[in-house]
């Protein structure tokens, strides 16, 4: 009898094919077991093949290991698979394998199979409205994964009590306003190993969707918050706000940057610290996440308005610098 498989069963693990397809993680549960079938003379390469074929995948992600008697057992050589192409396919299966020389499928040949294969036995319409079922409920998940914010705040000085943190109650009530839900994730210290890894946990293990942190994005030795962000994400965006000459000054960089980048679905959002310019990066950011962009659009709304603030402030200066002369 095939197994009823409920869609809460699947765990929410998956990514999103280059078709755009999802497909889910089989969790190490990768092998298929086909019992009580004949063996004669086969060819092991033609029968992988014909179970790859069936499948939907690469010819060499599928592995005969095991052929004895009656007893027929493949590992499957992928992380992830996509539902849809497993969803009823036993009996096309059986029939694919028939074809293979050597290979006698009879009335008694059974489908053993754990995890997301364990889609293959399911009843095609039955398997379909239970895939329906699950990605909806997948999609509710990682809709409410993508409201969840983490911010965190940097730098030694907050962590030892010298300064306050007010970017973080700043944050909370800008995107709470918009329906999102921040959490406070407490002062980091300026290290790029020990940022790196909170960011990482963070979207890994507590499922946050959006992951903000506020300072250490300067020219200064100490600032590391942006360098991290490039260690999770090799094509994060992470345009200038200002550029220096390096080694002017306490300048050890060439410039400050603010940064945008990914790690699956989740985005990571690197900002300065002085509080009045986290409140206008903030809204740039609502109003970007509002219009479904992309890291770098995000990134370049946020320099834009930092880069504005900045020559708004020089222009003042230079007005009132000359009013005094």
């Amino acid at each position: 009898m095939s197994p009823l498989i409920e869609p809460t069963s699947i765990r929410l693990i998956s990514r999103i094919s280059s078709d755009n397809m999802e497909e889910f993680e089989l969790l190490e549960k990768t092998e298929l077991r086909i019992e009580n079938l004949g063996l004669q003379n086969v060819n092991l390469t033609d029968v992988a093949n014909a179970v790859a074929d069936t499948l939907e995948i690469n010819r060499d992600e599928v592995l005969v290991i095991d052929a004895r008697g009656s007893l027929l057992t493949l590992d499957i050589m992928r992380d992830q698979m996509r539902p849809s192409s497993l969803v009823g396919k036993q009996q096309v299966l059986f029939s694919a394998l028939g074809k293979v020389a050597g290979v006698t499928i009879t009335d008694e040949t059974t489908l053993c199979s754990e995890g997301i294969l364990g889609w293959i036995l399911v009843d095609q319409k039955l398997g379909e409205r239970s895939l329906t079922q699950g990605q909806q409920i997948a999609a509710n998940i990682r809709s409410t994964i993508a409201r969840r914010v983490i911010v965190f705040a940097t730098g030694p000085e907050v962590i030892s009590g010298e300064i306050e943190d007010t970017n973080t109650p700043t944050i909370a009530a800008a995107l709470t306003g918009e329906g999102y839900r921040v959490t406070a994730g407490g002062p980091l210290d300026d290290d790029i190993d020990t940022i790196a890894g909170v960011l990482r946990s963070a979207i890994e293990d507590r499922g946050f969707g959006i992951v903000i942190t506020t300072g250490g994005v300067g020219a200064e030795t100490k600032d590391k918050t942006v360098e991290a962000l490039e260690m999770l994400d090799t094509e994060a965006s992470t345009p200038y706000l200002a550029k220096f000459e390096k080694g002017q000054g306490r300048h050890a960089k060439d410039g400050i940057r603010i940064g945008v980048a990914k790690m699956g679905d989740a985005l990571l959002v690197a900002l300065p610290g002085p509080n009045d310019e986290v409140v206008i990066s903030i809204q740039a950011l609502v109003e970007g996440l509002a219009a479904g962009e992309g890291k770098e659009l995000l990134a370049e709304r946020i320099v834009g308005v930092l880069r504005k603030r900045m020559s708004d402030f020089h222009r003042k200066q230079k007005h009132e610098t000359r009013g005094h002369s």
